[in-house]
């Protein structure tokens, strides 16, 4: 049995859904120690506890770099702000702190989706390290089909992945719904689908007469109007249940409801994130994706989801119900596309694929459990 120590961002779901997938398959003949903070580990807690309850798998907090809103906006230089004071005073100690557990427990590999302290420890002890994340995509992609302000903030983003990870001396998955070519000097980045939850690989998509939508908790109310101008009912998940307003129902979050909520509706309304869109092409959802203006990487994302014909965007600060109503009137070209990708996705096999073969060329050597403690 291998043991794997495994960190993921803490901003928003999808890197925890993501480790969720994967720590749902490797559990059963491997141990896994998850870092997780935030939003990801509120996620994870809800499958694992606290407590050590499920077999082989270990949920630990640590601290982690957050997005702020100022307005209901995102906050960028408050954000990058936070993320300097991070790196300079929690990160070091949190570095040394994982460095000891290594030492002591002597895992076979380390991953990471995006977290910047284990790369860091496992480089320290001479430990494997996996990348599997989104956000390679950034670096290792050839992006020269976006706008130019993209593939500026794709090259600025590029440094903050060399500073996470370091140069070359690790494989890395990039885990996508897109897949245009790698470029050169990047053949040690793997191409894969998202990373399907078995829920959204076992629902069987029908087509729906409403819209859902995933909104965060301090989204405008005038895109609520808009919603309920759609001239369909929608289902709004992400805002917590309140009473109707119009023809937009408000629901609490609970995965399996979304879930099949998802593989019945007409179309997806929601942020831009990988992880989701993924799930809605693979169910052949057309998607409306709204990023915010200041959220490049999901803006990214949006471009090329127009570019595959599956959906089309704006900015959230820029929506009109003369958008929507564009949306609206073309999907029936929109599934034409979509029809193409259904069920045609999913990026774990492979994933699952990388992390085996790594395990698989390291000697396993480990020292006694020891209580999860940071």
């Amino acid at each position: 049995m291998a043991k794997i120590f495994y960190s993921m961002a803490g901003e928003g779901r999808g890197h925890a859904v993501r480790v969720r997938t994967l720590v749902e398959h490797l559990r059963h003949d491997n141990e896994l120690v998850l870092f997780a903070p935030d939003e990801a580990y509120d996620f994870l807690v809800k499958s694992y506890g606290e407590d050590q309850s499920v077999e082989n798998v270990r949920l630990m907090r640590i601290p982690g770099i957050k997005f702020h809103y100022t307005g209901g906006k995102l906050d960028l230089f408050k954000s990058i702000g936070y993320g300097l004071s991070y790196a300079r005073r929690e990160l070091p100690q949190l570095v040394d702190a994982l460095r000891r557990r290594i030492e002591a427990e002597q895992p076979d590999l380390c991953i990471s989706d995006f977290e910047p302290s284990l790369p860091r420890a496992a480089r320290k002890c001479g430990v494997p390290l996996l990348s599997i994340d989104h956000q390679h995509v950034l670096l290792a992609y050839d992006l020269r089909s976006l706008p130019l302000m993209l593939r500026r903030y794709a090259w600025w983003m590029s440094w903050s992945i060399r500073c996470y990870y370091g140069r070359g001396d690790y494989e890395a998955v990039a885990s996508s719904f897109y897949s245009p070519p790698l470029k050169s000097g990047f053949g040690h980045v793997r191409q894969v689908g998202p990373m399907l939850r078995s829920d959204i690989v076992a629902a069987v998509p029908q087509q729906g007469d409403f819209l859902l939508s995933y909104l965060r908790a301090n989204t405008p109310p005038r895109i609520l109007e808009m919603l309920s101008g759609a001239g369909m009912d929608v289902r709004v998940y992400g805002l917590g249940e309140r009473p109707r307003q119009g023809r937009v129902s408000f629901h609490a979050i609970n995965e399996q409801n979304f879930v099949n909520d998802l593989a019945s509706c007409a179309a997806l309304v929601s942020a831009a994130g990988n992880q989701l869109l993924g799930e809605s092409l693979f169910l052949g959802k057309p998607v409306f994706a709204i990023p915010e203006e200041l959220h490049h990487e999901q803006q990214i994302n949006a471009c090329f989801l127009k570019q595959m014909g599956a959906g089309d965007w704006t900015t959230l600060e820029t929506l009109s119900s003369g958008h929507l109503s564009k949306f609206l009137s073309r999907l029936d070209d929109y599934r034409a596309s979509t029809a193409n990708l259904c069920g045609r996705l999913n990026g774990t096999p492979d994933a699952l694929d990388a992390i085996r073969n790594a395990v698989s060329r390291r000697p396993q050597q480990h020292a006694p459990l020891e209580s999860a403690r940071i």
